[in-house]
């Protein structure tokens, strides 16, 4: 059985690219698409990928996840501050999920270094941009034991 994952992606990563670049930077999400397609391919995996702007959308494609994908990267955006909701839906699935962020989180508004989804989560990468997402990808296959 092939590996599959999931990479969630929240609330105004669909702006990638425009939305404060100085922040994010200039990749687009199709781009990081593209780049986590192309490692997908590389180790044999996989992959969906999928954004929403709602949090219930994305509370369904947590859910949706368990006997699917093996595991999730998720940037929840904005929700990681303020989501007990997807916190819930992460502790209920079984399915490891790795948070990731594009910023460094600690570096920027005390708001922002809250993290509800810290406690549910494996592991938590920020701060390098689109370059984290094969990085997530790489920790959580070493994580579930499906390295190629």
């Amino acid at each position: 059985m092939t590996c599959s994952i999931l990479i969630l992606n929240g609330p105004n990563l669909n702006l990638l690219g425009t939305r404060q670049p100085e922040v994010y930077g200039p990749t687009t999400l199709a781009d990081i698409e593209a780049l986590c397609q192309a490692k997908a391919t590389d180790l044999g995996i996989d992959l969906t990928f999928a954004q929403s702007n709602h949090e219930g959308e994305l509370v369904d494609m947590l859910h949706d996840a368990r006997g699917i994908h093996a595991g999730i990267v998720l940037n929840a955006g904005a929700y990681t501050h303020t989501s007990v909701a997807l916190m819930d839906a992460i502790s209920s699935i079984m399915v490891p999920v790795i948070e990731l962020h594009l910023s460094n989180i600690h570096a920027r508004e005390a708001f922002r270094q809250k993290s509800y989804i810290a406690p549910v989560a494996v592991g938590q990468i920020c701060g390098f941009g689109a370059a984290g997402y094969p990085l997530a990808m790489d920790a959580l296959l070493s994580y579930i034991g499906e390295a190629a």
